[in-house]
């Protein structure tokens, strides 16, 4: 069921326009890898949330480079970079950008388009919102996590290898966690 956000909802909401901090935001991943899991980090994210008086009016755009990709192996780094997985010489950012926000059985979820190797699909995001605060340097900022999972194969991103067992040596579903930290402007 669908409900209707609102301000009295979100304890300390501040309407505003706000910047992702790139030093206090992470966009992980992890996708399988033969019989365990493979995590990484793109270590750059940038963009801004505009939080309206009516929340469901909120807008974020975000760009992440896929050039900062961290999976602790530079080697499967340089690989990843390759047009065999992220092709960043020719698609050197990601975005998203929302469509809308809205409550279903008291989950929040943001609903956006995002690119990815200019590839454009919808999604919707699943959003823990952190809160409200002030920080050290009496700056409001606002905290959330949204996790969502891709496909590989949808934005073309199918390289793989067929092991000697049978089976792929990759998943295709890629979970994705971006933790955000925004200051007001």
């Amino acid at each position: 069921m669908t409900d209707t956000i609102t301000v009295a909802q979100i304890p300390g909401y501040v309407a505003g326009t706000y910047a992702i901090d790139a030093s206090h935001s992470t966009v992980s991943f992890s996708v399988r890898h033969v019989v365990a899991k493979v995590r990484g980090v793109i270590e750059h994210i940038d963009g801004t949330i505009v939080l309206a008086d009516d929340p469901a009016a909120s807008t974020v755009t975000a760009n992440v480079d896929p050039a900062t990709i961290n999976t602790r192996n530079a080697d499967r780094d340089a690989h990843l970079r390759s047009g065999d997985f992220f092709a960043t010489d020719e698609h050197p950012q990601w975005t998203f950008r929302s469509t809308g926000a809205r409550v279903v059985d008291g989950e929040y979820l943001v609903d956006g388009v995002i690119q990815l190797r200019g590839i454009e699909r919808e999604i919707t995001l699943a959003l823990e919102l952190g809160g409200f605060g002030i920080d050290g340097f009496g700056n409001p900022r606002v905290g959330a996590t949204a996790t969502f999972t891709i496909s590989r194969d949808e934005y073309g991103i199918s390289f793989n290898t067929t092991l000697e067992t049978g089976g792929l040596m990759l998943g295709d579903d890629v979970k994705v966690e971006v933790e955000i930290s925004a200051v007001k402007q």
